[in-house]
């Protein structure tokens, strides 16, 4: 048996972080398993569903590298099989028309309410004949197309995550509607449930992998699976992805869509290896690896029940870890449109040398790309803000003869020789400790008593003819 999964977005909005993580698991699994993963696109929410939100979904998707084998399929162009198969329930007496208005289901609902019952279809429409069908008809009112599902019965499944589950139909809300109503179409517009295992079974699914919030549909689907006459698929359900307070991860929680996390300076190669942490456990307890690393060992008994906390600390760490590894020339590369969204005058050609220096100068403080301008923006410009540390640094005495005699000793260009001889002499000239002669240097310089490295900053700012304007900024404090 040749193993196959599918993702089954739906484009109502961007490529969500769990949606994504559960791509992970779905392309881990098919490529451990030497097997297929499918992309197929639910657009059938018609009003909701967008083509930028396609786009957004599948380019997301390759830039977390993970290529699909087939699609991408639409649903809007399978409507064909979704029909057969309300006919063929039809047919068999599985499913019926229900000519309920919405308000007759919101009295009933109320008075479920009243009686603190659980909401539920009371199945009321389940045995209508013909003529209570045409007066309904004759009415106007378009029927919906409900899947009938009894009562009193077990459904069970072993679930490769989650081991037994049983669920009681007793709790699956009544008939359940498959199709609602279309003027232009005899059976309706088929729902998710229907659809999906209709798609599955057309696609040769053999697993389904996907969140713990699918479970009661679950349970649905594997009705329908028995009713079409096909086999269901394994399943296996992960644990959601919970917010620092437990709660599944939201829009409140600033996380929303992996564009976002793009925007925000995460690396594609990070972001999947932190999304695959969450909530597999690899063997080796190793925590930084490729996705093809990953899917050597990957195995859904390994998948945790409980719910996965996302924390941001961890994919800082794993994303500083994977930049730290990229060559200065890569590198500086992702970080140039930070740059150069923040404002910096930067040409691309000239001041390419000058560029890498600054990568490899901050390379090792980044956590994100967009750290970037933060973490450089102390090497852009002939002026600078001053710290109050700073300024105290400045007005110690002898400190503005000493910055005065630096400034006057700079005969650009500078290279690191000439730095320490500049050093050294002033220190010996002044007859002070070269610690404050680097301090005062710092405080004139970059405006701050800490940073980066000060020799290799000197030189960035001296390249540019920055350091002298900044000097004579600084004396004007003293």
């Amino acid at each position: 048996m040749t193993v196959r999964v599918r993702i089954a977005p739906s484009p109502t909005g961007n490529l969500h972080i769990g949606t994504a993580r559960t791509a992970v698991f779905n392309w881990l699994f098919a490529r451990h398993n030497d097997g297929k993963f499918i992309l197929r696109i639910e657009d059938t929410d018609l009003e909701r569903s967008k083509s930028e939100y396609v786009e957004n979904i599948t380019s997301g998707l390759r830039w977390l590298g993970l290529n699909w084998d087939e699609g991408p399929f639409f649903q809007t162009q399978r409507t064909e099989l979704y029909s057969a198969a309300i006919q063929m329930l039809l047919d068999q007496g599985l499913a019926y028309k229900c000519y309920c208005s919405n308000q007759e289901l919101e009295q009933m609902r109320e008075q479920q309410k009243a009686r603190q019952e659980a909401p539920r279809y009371d199945n009321r429409h389940r045995h209508l004949d013909a003529s209570q069908q045409s007066e309904f008809e004759a009415q106007g009112r378009r029927p919906v197309i409900r899947f009938i599902i009894e009562e009193d019965q077990k459904i069970t499944w072993q679930d490769e995550i989650r081991g037994d589950v049983t669920w009681d139909t007793n709790d699956l809300g009544g008939d359940m509607v498959v199709a609602r109503a279309s003027e232009s179409d005899e059976f309706g517009v088929a729902l998710y449930n229907l659809a999906v295992v209709v798609d599955d079974i057309d696609m040769d699914i053999t697993h389904v992998i996907r969140g713990e919030d699918h479970i009661a549909n679950t349970a649905k689907q594997i009705l329908l699976y028995r009713a079409l006459g096909a086999l269901e698929p394994v399943f296996a359900h992960t644990p959601l992805i919970l917010n620092s307070e437990g709660r599944k991860l939201s829009k409140r929680d600033g996380v929303t869509s992996i564009d976002d996390f793009r925007k925000m300076g995460f690396l594609p190669e990070a972001l999947a290896n932190y999304m695959t942490l969450l909530g597999w456990t690899p063997p080796d307890a190793q925590e930084i690896f490729s996705l093809e690393q990953a899917a050597a060992q990957f195995e859904l008994d390994r998948v945790n029940r409980a719910g996965a906390k996302f924390d941001w600390d961890k994919l800082d760490w794993i994303n500083s870890q994977y930049i730290h590894n990229y060559s200065t020339e890569q590198l500086m590369e992702l970080l140039l449109p930070y740059w150069q969204q923040s404002g910096y005058q930067i040409n691309q050609i000239e001041d390419r040398d000058w560029l890498l220096a600054i990568t490899e100068l901050i390379k090792g403080s980044l956590k994100r790309l967009s750290d970037a301008p933060s973490e450089s923006n102390v090497l852009f410009g002939s002026t600078i803000q001053f710290t109050q540390e700073a300024i105290q640094q400045l007005q110690i005495e002898q400190v503005g003869n000493i910055i005065q005699d630096i400034a006057q000793r700079i005969d650009s260009p500078l290279d690191s020789s000439a730095i320490d001889e500049i050093i050294n002499s002033v220190t010996k000239t002044h007859n002070v400790k070269k610690g404050l002669v680097m301090k005062s240097l710092r405080a004139a310089l970059m405006g701050s008593l800490q940073g980066h490295d000060l020799k290799q900053s000197w030189l960035l700012l001296n390249k540019k003819g920055w350091d002298k304007p900044r000097l004579a900024s600084a004396l004007e404090l003293i």
